[in-house]
């Protein structure tokens, strides 16, 4: 299983999310966005809107009629009600729920760096997890040590 720490440096998750829900939805798999209240969820809602370049992704909230049908939901839970195989987690907190998942994005700001450091510590003393660290160089994101 692959985690993805994306330090959130220069862009709010509302630029990157985008990106990371278009790509995985190119490689043919449905999301799980994870958020942190209505406020956060209605910001990524829409930047999902918006999305470069198709101008909109397709998803909607937990618990609606369709949300299974939903190739990306947003929810405050680690529930994949609408089968996700992908997960974001973009409000800087990590569940160890997200490992049940073939791949995670964990987001997060300075402000919550001692937190993911010690999420890294934890998955790299996983046989079981690789997890791979981005930064922001400019506008594009760089693997780093």
């Amino acid at each position: 299983m692959r985690v993805d720490f994306y330090h959130l440096t220069r862009d709010p998750a509302e630029k990157l999310v985008p990106m990371l829900a278009g790509k995985s939805l190119e490689v043919g798999r449905r999301l799980l966005l994870l958020v942190r209240d209505e406020a956060h969820c209605a910001a990524l809602s829409d930047a999902l809107w918006s999305a470069e370049p198709t101008g909109f992704l397709a998803h909607d909230v937990a618990g609606s009629e369709r949300q299974a049908d939903q190739p990306i939901l947003m929810s405050d839970q680690c529930d994949p009600a609408n089968g996700a195989s992908y997960i974001i987690l973009s409000d800087g907190r990590w569940r160890d729920e997200a490992l049940s998942f073939e791949r995670a994005f964990f987001l997060f700001t300075a402000e919550q760096i001692e937190d993911a450091r010690t999420v890294w510590r934890q998955l790299t003393a996983r046989e079981d997890v690789t997890p791979r660290y981005w930064k922001q160089d400019g506008g594009r994101w760089v693997e780093g040590p």
